[in-house]
């Protein structure tokens, strides 16, 4: 079973991808850019994979375990990875609901066969959209996929899910702790990207989750920074 697994979720330009700019080792980070080979935002040194296949990320983990260099994977992102299979395998198939069960199984076989048994770090971005639930008569925030895989929610394949977040300094005072460091710069526009690891009284209808006893009260808001999380993990579960 792979403990140290992640799911970054969060709505655009909010630092999903820019939070991995301070990983150590970042040559032994294998990227797999499932997003039409968009750059990072920042100059990295990661084994950097472009994917135009989604079954190319199969083959990416398989690989992975042969390189004892290689300490963590990101997919980057999930959402554009089912995507592209939707593009790929859905849309012109002949027998759309076979293809439409394939695409749930894509991803429950990627989970349970590769990410369980890999001995690397795991991450997966996904991007969120405001769901109204029908049956609550609320919105809430999810990772949104299609088919099957909607039923559950993509978060439930994850025990460790944290949300990115554009917050206003003023916001963040009551949040004090060693991981959550607030630059002059940041002072000065007013605002700060951060990483959110638990829920709130305003983000009740989040997916966001942990492990009990994993993030303090205070440090319901850190720095966006990957590094912190992983070192947070294998601590956790030594």
């Amino acid at each position: 079973m792979n403990d140290h697994l992640i799911l970054i979720s969060g709505k655009s330009a909010t630092g999903k991808s820019a939070s991995f700019r301070n990983m150590p080792d970042p040559a032994g980070v294998m990227y797999l850019n499932c997003e039409c080979n968009k750059k990072l935002p920042f100059k990295s040194h990661f084994m950097d994979l472009t994917i135009v296949d989604p079954l190319q990320v199969y083959e990416a983990f398989t690989h992975a375990e042969t390189l004892p260099d290689i300490h963590t994977i990101i997919d980057d992102s999930l959402t554009y990875m089912m995507d592209m299979y939707e593009t790929m395998y859905v849309r012109n198939a002949t027998n759309t609901m076979k293809a439409w069960g394939d695409y749930g199984e894509f991803f429950r076989a990627l989970m349970s066969q590769y990410v369980a048994k890999s001995t690397k770090n795991v991450v997966f971005t996904g991007h969120t959209l405001d769901v109204l639930n029908e049956a609550e008569m609320v919105n809430e925030t999810i990772v949104k996929v299609k088919g099957s895989l909607m039923n559950n929610g993509i978060e439930s394949f994850f025990s460790n899910v944290i949300s990115t977040k554009k917050m206003p300094i003023k916001k963040l005072v009551d949040f004090q702790s060693p991981l959550l460091n607030i630059s002059d710069e940041e002072e000065m526009l007013g605002f700060k990207y951060v990483y959110q690891t638990r829920l709130t009284k305003d983000t009740v209808n989040e997916r966001i989750r942990a492990p009990m006893g994993m993030w303090s009260p205070p440090e319901t808001y850190i720095d966006n920074d990957l590094a912190h999380v992983l070192d947070r993990l294998h601590q956790y579960y030594l």
